[in-house]
């Protein structure tokens, strides 16, 4: 069975040209929820054995500390607490405050379990350098297509391939930028280094599954009978079950790891559950349309 997804392109492009529009629209408005890695600050794991304070007990033991933009995360296991000051004295006085809620307590224990400073020129530093990391990606990328699709030139130029493959990535980095602007304003998301590696592993991953698709159309285009709107087509289906197949498996095991890992590992798994799925739609409903729209722009020219 031959689904008619080119044919269908209007549809998938208007959706997706909804979803970036909304994402954009979610960036300008909430913005992004940067963690202590970009804005400088501290991050504190505790734990807290036998008992489990409230907010408002850890909030009261720490009334007299003097911290800003204190956050108090509690976790399964532990508790997380995020605040603005990264001096050691600081650090130390938080720790001596918070043993002190389990101190008349029978068999309660208290542990501290990991500290981060940064400071907030370090942070600026990680937030230019993952910005141009991306930027690296996309320009390497575009190099690396045309390179490998140097010989297919006609009815589409090389070069137009990469263009193609980066307009499918800006759709998939723009979605997660929004969805983790959404999350961010109403469940506090924060936006930290691994969210960046999660970013720069998704374009990995994507671009790889849109090479898939346009490696098969540059297969069937000298030996296709059809024109190139139903050669892509063909080559879209062809490659359907692979790309849809090889993402739910990675999907399930990152699901595994967004479940029952580590608090820290969470929302990594999560910006590479949401970059795969979309990765995997922009490969198939993004990608190879907009080089049948292009090819059919140019003929009209």
């Amino acid at each position: 069975m031959i689904y008619r997804i080119i044919q269908k392109r209007r549809f998938f492009l208007s959706i997706s040209t909804l979803a970036v529009v909304i994402s954009i629209v979610a960036l300008f408005v909430w913005g992004l929820n940067f963690g202590i890695d970009f804005t400088g600050g501290s991050l504190l794991e505790v734990e807290f054995k036998n008992y489990q304070p409230t907010i408002s007990e850890i909030q009261n033991s720490l009334k007299d500390s003097g911290l800003h933009n204190l956050v108090i995360q509690p976790t399964e296991n532990s508790t997380i607490l995020r605040f603005q000051e990264n001096s050691e004295d600081v650090h130390q006085n938080i720790v001596k405050n918070l043993a002190t809620i389990v101190k008349d307590k029978k068999d309660a224990s208290f542990k501290e379990l990991q500290f981060d400073a940064v400071g907030p020129s370090i942070g600026k530093e990680l937030k230019s350098k993952s910005f141009n990391a991306t930027a690296i990606c996309f320009i390497m990328i575009i190099v690396f297509i045309s390179i490998a699709f140097n010989k297919v030139s006609k009815p589409v130029a090389s070069w137009k391939y990469g263009v193609a493959a980066i307009i499918a990535l800006v759709h998939d980095i723009l979605f997660i930028l929004g969805v983790f602007a959404f999350l961010g304003h109403y469940y506090g998301v924060e936006v930290n280094t691994p969210f960046i590696a999660a970013i720069l592993t998704v374009l990995g991953y994507s671009v790889s599954d849109t090479i898939i698709v346009f490696d098969r159309i540059r297969e069937n285009l000298p030996k296709s009978q059809e024109d190139f709107e139903n050669t892509v087509n063909r080559s879209v289906n062809q490659t359907l079950v692979r790309s849809i197949n090889t993402s739910f498996a990675a999907i399930l095991a990152l699901l595994a790891v967004l479940f029952f890992g580590g608090s820290t590992i969470k929302d990594f798994a999560l910006a590479l559950i949401i970059g795969i799925f979309i990765g995997t739609y922009s490969s198939i409903f993004i990608a190879s349309p907009v080089l049948v729209v292009w090819n059919k722009l140019s003929h009209r020219k």
